[in-house]
């Protein structure tokens, strides 16, 4: 009796382990079976219902960590490096996304992309929005990542210095004096 008592709390420890990989294996059956798709199918029904210019698309390049992706797409950024007298390199933006992937646990993780223009400065880290067990994604919580995403690349387009705590996408390559910043 007295050897069993040592081995409690391990024994314990390891009927958690068993668990959490058993929880694993059951989110990525779920993903396969229905969260892949209710999260596409919400992800459209907000675009179709709010005339929101967006795709969703799915992105599986690695198998259990696929994403579910709701993306602004690229587009000219209305910059460009003059080349010669008449060829220029346009600057594309990346105009951001809502990201829904699968984390090598099986849970989902949301994620916000935010816009960024190629060759300007470095882009911001994606923000996290939160993570969730299959089970947990609700349409509130959809609607509720959809506004904080539409919100965030709202200010990110409408940057302006009236906050100053304010930060923008990428870090601008010049300094306060439109000079380039010293290294």
């Amino acid at each position: 009796m007295q050897v069993n008592s040592q081995f409690f709390n391990l024994q314990r420890k390891v009927r958690q382990y068993e668990e959490v990989l058993q929880n694993t294996r059951s989110y990525r059956e779920s993903w396969k079976t229905e969260t892949r798709e209710q999260i596409r199918q919400t992800l459209q029904n907000m675009v179709d219902e709010t005339g929101l210019k967006a795709s969703v698309e799915q992105r599986a390049d690695i198998e259990n960590l696929e994403a579910i992706v709701l993306t602004l797409g690229q587009s000219k950024s209305g910059m460009y490096q003059k080349v010669s007298d008449d060829l220029q390199r346009h600057l594309i933006k990346h105009n951001g996304a809502l990201v829904y992937q699968q984390l090598f646990n099986g849970k989902i993780i949301v994620l916000l992309n935010y816009p960024f223009i190629e060759n300007y400065g470095k882009p911001r880290p994606p923000k996290t929005i939160a993570i969730y067990r299959p089970e947990e994604l609700r349409e509130p919580y959809f609607i509720r990542h959809m506004e904080e995403f539409m919100q965030e690349v709202t200010n990110w387009e409408d940057y302006d210095d009236d906050e100053p705590n304010q930060r923008i996408g990428f870090q601008l390559n010049f300094g306060a004096d439109g000079g380039e910043k010293p290294e």
